[in-house]
């Protein structure tokens, strides 16, 4: 099992920037994907951004599609997301998960990290 331990949110105003980090330890494997997913009040889980555990084919959501980029350190096996262009409807919980590549869970810990945008 992989434990994920997401850090970084805060409280911004729109048009700002944020940097999101994930890191994720135990047991892991080459042919993981990590992403991100947002849970904003009264709201459905959003997906948002995914990353090979390699580090490439990064692939976005269109909400965040040229504001947020998501990248991997392979040494420290943490994600991040660079957040930019900030807006008020970016507010929400942002949770990491670590999949297989058929899309299976199989991360466990992560709490979340809160994001608001204030306007």
């Amino acid at each position: 099992q992989v434990q994920v331990e997401e850090s970084g949110g805060g409280l911004v105003q729109a048009g700002e920037s944020l940097r999101l980090s994930c890191a994720a330890s135990g047991r892991t494997s080459s042919s993981y994907v990590m992403k991100w997913f947002r849970l904003a009040p009264g709201k459905e889980r959003e997906f948002v951004a995914r990353i090979s555990w390699s580090g490439g084919s990064p692939y976005y959501a269109d909400s965040v599609k040229g504001r947020f980029t998501i990248s991997k350190d392979n040494a420290e096996n943490t994600m991040y997301l660079q957040m930019n262009g900030l807006k008020p409807e970016d507010t929400a919980v942002y949770y990491c998960v670590v999949t297989t590549n058929s899309g299976l869970a199989i991360s466990a810990g992560g709490k979340g990290t809160l994001v608001t945008v204030s306007s």
